[in-house]
């Protein structure tokens, strides 16, 4: 664990844009990308698309760095993947983004209920970085 190898970082860092690719899209569909414009003082959906890129990159560099060869693996991978892309759920749209906006926590249970297309989002987007992740630092023996 924790581990600065640059191949986990750049395997992570490809993982979560391939993730963040998909997920970037669903947020278009939902109408989501002008708030995530709203970090950066746009309001344009092309800089939400730019920095939720610019974010699943940089999340899925630390996945890299923080499972390392735990998620070596399929299984771990998606497991880790999964686990990573929740933790983030929590992270993004319910506590960092939220609060930057002037919002607070959203962590009440109308706060997640309305948070809950974004958590099938974040879980798509781990299962992606994680399956991304395990094909490209996969030992081959």
């Amino acid at each position: 664990m924790f581990s600065l190898d640059s191949n986990y970082l750049k395997a992570g860092a490809i993982g979560g844009l391939a993730g963040g690719v998909i997920f970037g899209a669903l947020m278009g569909l939902m109408g989501m990308l002008p708030m995530v414009a709203m970090l950066v003082g746009s309001e344009s959906a092309v800089i939400g698309i730019i920095v939720h890129a610019v974010i699943s990159a940089l999340t899925g560099a630390a996945f890299g760095y923080v499972f390392a060869s735990l998620a070596e693996t399929m299984k771990g991978g998606v497991t880790y993947g999964l686990i990573y892309g929740l933790v983030w759920w929590f992270l993004g749209p319910l506590i960092i983004m939220p609060v930057w906006l002037g919002m607070g926590l959203q962590l009440s249970g109308a706060g997640m209920s309305a948070a809950m297309p974004s958590l099938m989002g974040h879980l798509i987007w781990g299962l992606i970085l994680g399956v991304v992740y395990a094909l490209m630092v996969r030992k081959h023996a």
